[in-house]
């Protein structure tokens, strides 16, 4: 179990320091890898930016404390599920453009996560 948490936070150390640092330092380049073009250029580029920067941060936490920085994990499959569920299920079924690449990494870490994080911990 700890080992799958860990595997968890490192893919955020990569993939949040990622989306972080081009969001927040270089935001055309996040609005062509992250975004997908898709979305036109806006500062709220740099808010998603800060956001995963702090996801990144606490997820470098959790590589040492897997077990207590668990609810960065429980906050991941709230947002993502929210995300998919109110922003890209209807620009699918509507035909309108979505961040593809996004949607499919999303929809990968909701059906994992549930079967990583600690229930019994968070919830005891």
């Amino acid at each position: 179990m700890l080992l799958a948490l860990k595997c968890m936070y490192f893919a955020n150390v990569i993939v949040a320091g990622w989306i972080s640092l081009t969001s927040l330092f270089s935001p055309t380049v996040a609005q062509r890898t992250v975004f997908s073009n898709v979305f036109a250029y806006s500062e709220a580029i740099r808010l998603v930016g800060a956001l995963w920067g702090a996801i990144f941060i606490l997820s470098l936490v959790g590589l040492f404390y897997p077990k207590q920085m668990s609810l960065v994990l429980l906050f991941q499959l709230i947002y993502k599920s929210t995300w998919l569920l109110v922003a890209a299920l209807p620009a699918l079924m509507k035909g309108q453009a979505y961040p593809q690449g996004m949607a499919v990494t999303f929809l990968i870490w909701i059906i994992i996560l549930p079967f990583v994080i600690p229930w019994q911990y968070l919830f005891k």
